[in-house]
């Protein structure tokens, strides 16, 4: 998700001698502030069946936003349920993974939960991939079924896969033939599918990512990493407000299939009773009408559309927008303007940020704003169960507060392994449990006075050794086309506006950042760029 942490400290030693009760200088391990959370302890739970066994007075589940249907709590299991019996009987069985190619819409957490109650894998994708893309995944992970659109069904066909077209809504088109088998899966003709033996340690899904190197690469995560992040995630938040969630109206305009819309639309928010007004494709013209048509209450984005909502609001009449409680932003660091911006337009809103990867199942740190306390520009703090380590790049060495190096993560959520990768998983996951997330903790405030510059159209920082001062700041600086913004020019409008121990020390003027399909910077190609060039 997200990273702002300030990133150079002042001096090569920690700003204070008193270190705060949540970091132990003995094991040099960052705590959660939070008290544990207890998670279930029978190993034999599966997600489904936690999802499904939380009581709630949660009345509307799911809702298409374009057309208005909606589907009910009372007949969200069922509908899971009779498909999981149709997918039996097309000869799904456990350990078997069904591909969802999939845009948003109503049908996706049922798929998924269906899959799941058989004891079979999901494997996501985004619909716009192209079919060599689409290939490499299904022979990666051993792909037998596959859900979506239509127009790909004879694609996966050729390619020994066998797929199932998905409607966008639940107005089964009858005229529209393709979606027979969808209609037939779903319209409980089975009889009521066995269920076998799950275990909370069984895989139930692969998630792709690039994790810290740029490569896809297939995360496996277990049903009990699903169940540690809808309490330490989607449950321990919710908890944190004194309204009822059942009552909470979110909108859906994240991918289904990324981690961070998985998360929270398609697995957490179910087991809170809260309504999910899902937007099959995201309409930033159509953005303020669903919020306003629907009582939004909640809507999680990422930057670019936390920057269109601004925009929006900057336009709509006064009694537009009333329904928003809580934006939450995260996949990739904001800058401080965007934030300020923002907060100006909607200061009603309670604004938070966070950060997750999929290798954490999403679960990592949450903003939380009170009356006492607002902080919009920070991550938050660690998740309940969470541990931390700050580490030294080069030495692997574990840093106290003050210094600045790769975030380590450690907890239930953290994935078990990459798929088919014994290599990279090593090089991810050590010995510990301690997942490297290939994340330096980010010089947000340094990237955003660069990018306020008229002639910057995109910038990023990061360290580079140096004789003397030990490390540098080094800025990488995309320039708008046909401007004669020099190496000096940059250094010196950084050093107008910080401190002296933050300015930048080298400028490398590139065509494009290297930015993950989420759009988080991928700082280890800037560092690897910066040891074999400078």
């Amino acid at each position: 998700m997200a990273t702002s942490l300030n990133f150079f400290p002042e001096t090569s030693e920690p700003k204070t001698t008193h270190l705060p009760d949540w970091y132990s200088p003995e094991t040099r391990i960052y705590s959660s502030t939070y008290s544990s959370i207890s998670l279930p302890t029978d190993p034999f739970l599966d997600v489904v069946s936690f999802i499904f066994s939380h009581q709630h007075d949660g009345v509307t589940a799911l809702i298409d936003s374009s057309s208005g249907y909606s589907i009910s709590y009372s007949k969200l299991l069922p509908l899971v349920q009779s498909m999981a019996s149709g997918l039996h009987h097309l000869g799904v069985s456990q350990g078997d993974v069904v591909l969802l190619l999939l845009p948003n819409s109503v049908h996706f957490p049922i798929i998924f939960f269906s899959v799941l109650y058989l004891g079979a894998i999901v494997t996501t994708m985004n619909p716009l991939s192209n079919m060599m893309e689409v290939k490499k995944q299904i022979v990666d992970c051993g792909v037998r079924f596959a859900f979506t659109l239509l127009e790909n069904v004879d694609k996966l066909q050729k390619l020994g896969v066998h797929a199932i077209g998905v409607p966008e809504n639940m107005d089964l088109d009858s005229e529209k033939t393709g979606f027979l088998s969808f209609r037939k899966l779903i319209g409980g003709q089975f009889g009521k599918a066995p269920r076998p033996v799950i275990r909370q340690q069984d895989t139930a899904a692969i998630m792709y990512s690039s994790g810290t190197t740029g490569v896809s690469k297939g995360v496996v995560l277990t049903h009990g990493n699903f169940i540690a992040m809808t309490e330490l995630f989607v449950r321990f938040e919710a908890s944190q407000y004194e309204y009822s969630s059942s009552k909470n109206v979110y909108l859906a305009v994240l991918p289904m299939f990324h981690i961070y819309g998985l998360s929270l639309f398609v697995v957490g928010l179910l087991s809170l009773g809260s309504s999910i007004v899902i937007m099959r494709r995201f309409d930033a013209s159509e953005l303020v009408k669903v919020i306003d048509d629907y009582g939004v209450t909640h809507f999680p984005v990422v930057p670019p559309i936390l920057t269109t909502l601004t925009m929006r609001a900057k336009h709509v009449c006064e009694n537009s927008l009333q329904s928003l409680k809580q934006v939450s932003c995260g996949a990739a660091p904001l800058s401080r303007k965007t934030i300020l911006d923002f907060v100006q337009a909607l200061p009603h809103v309670d604004f938070v940020q966070g950060y997750g990867m999929t290798e954490s199942t999403a679960v990592g740190t949450r903003g939380f704003n009170n009356e006492k306390h607002h902080n919009y520009s920070s991550i938050g703090l660690l998740a309940p169960n969470m541990q931390a380590k700050v580490v030294d790049w080069n030495s692997d060495s574990s840093l106290p507060p003050g210094f600045h190096g790769e975030l380590w993560l450690r907890g239930p959520a953290i994935m078990q392994r990459y798929i088919n990768n014994v290599e990279a998983t090593n090089m991810t996951i050590d010995k510990d449990g301690w997942l490297r997330t290939g994340d330096i903790i980010a010089p947000a405030d340094l990237e955003a006075v660069l990018i306020s510059h008229p002639e910057i159209l995109d910038a990023a920082v990061t360290s580079a050794a140096d004789e003397v001062c030990g490390e540098i700041p080094v800025a990488f600086v995309v320039r708008r086309h046909g401007c004669t913004l020099t190496k000096g020019a940059v250094i010196d409008f950084v050093a107008n506006q910080v401190a002296p121990y933050k300015k930048v020390r080298r400028v490398v003027f590139t065509e494009s950042i290297p930015k993950s399909a989420a759009g988080k910077i991928l700082r280890k190609e800037l560092k690897s760029f910066i040891s074999s060039r400078l």
